[in-house]
């Protein structure tokens, strides 16, 4: 599934492409993805002027003229394509597995592929955005002002709850994925099945510092490509090859040899999902030689 710096990506190229743009001709092809279009999606989008986007977790937010926001999450295999078509380009029928369609009167061209169907879209007034039942409750953006160490800090406190399932939880932080979750618990050095109790407020501000310059880079390299993942120019992104210990069982972290040196990286499974950490960097113990692991 696209993570926060995929959608980042995804959000930033469709802004440059689309944002003031009035939309001239919105088709969709089948009833809908996760959930079925709201009723009377193209018609309602025609004519109307994209203001704005933004990103609020892993959902891509665009505002519309009349007071109107679409809410677009790319599911496990949602891509976006963008394009500036020829005449006799905008006649071809849509690509394969491609469910909404929108062109403007500037000639560009959106279409968003699913071909597992996870996505979802919504048509909303903008005073109900933050009410949405997707997005109501989410935690602060990883990014913004609002997140910091001691939010963190306190939302973990007194919890027996492991750390990776800590920062996975939306209501906590927006947007957090696997990968990005795996990689800033290994900067911060700290093992991914620690009780978010027992790590203690110095820890979390360098883990809030490492959550933040992990997804900075990730979006800077255009978000990792992984399975069906590419930016919507078609290209890849490339921070997979910058990851430390996801994906990595077996090898040697930047801090470790690697076999027959160390283990290297493992892999455990944590409520059905991957997790991966270095034993010799993020096995932390007291003064007391306690492992708190």
């Amino acid at each position: 599934m696209p993570e926060l710096p995929e959608v980042e990506t995804v959000m930033r190229g469709m802004r440059v492409h689309l944002e003031g743009h009035t939309i001239s001709r919105a088709s969709t092809h089948h009833a809908g993805l996760r959930w079925p279009f709201p009723p009377g999606l193209a018609a309602a989008l025609q004519g109307r002027r994209v203001d704005g986007f933004a990103r609020r977790g892993k959902y891509i937010l665009i505002t519309l003229s009349g007071g109107m926001v679409v809410v677009l999450h790319l599911g496990m295999s949602g891509r976006v394509l963008l394009s500036r078509p020829t005449a006799t380009e905008r006649d071809q029928p849509p690509a394969l597995h491609e469910h909404l369609v929108i062109e403007t009167a500037q000639g560009a061209r959106c279409g968003l592929v699913d071909p597992r169907r996870f996505g979802m879209v919504d048509l909303v007034p903008v005073a109900e955005v933050e009410n949405h039942r997707l997005l109501a409750g989410m935690g602060p953006e990883p990014l913004g002002n609002r997140f910091d160490g001691p939010w963190l800090a306190a939302r973990g406190r007194g919890r027996r709850t492991s750390i990776k399932a800590l920062l996975l939880d939306q209501r906590v932080v927006a947007g957090l994925g696997n990968i990005y979750v795996s990689e800033a618990l290994f900067r911060a050095r700290i093992h991914p099945a620690r009780a978010a109790g027992d790590i203690d407020a110095a820890r979390y501000d360098v883990l809030a510092t490492e959550i933040r310059a992990v997804l900075e880079e990730a979006i800077a390299a255009g978000g990792s490509s992984l399975r069906d993942y590419v930016q919507p120019d078609g290209e890849l992104g490339y921070f997979q090859h910058a990851w430390r210990v996801y994906g990595r069982e077996g090898e040697g972290c930047p801090d470790c040899p690697g076999p027959p040196a160390c283990d290297g990286v493992v892999r455990i499974t944590q409520s059905g999902r991957s997790s991966f950490f270095c034993p010799r960097q993020q096995g932390v113990k007291d003064d007391l030689g306690k492992d708190l692991s």
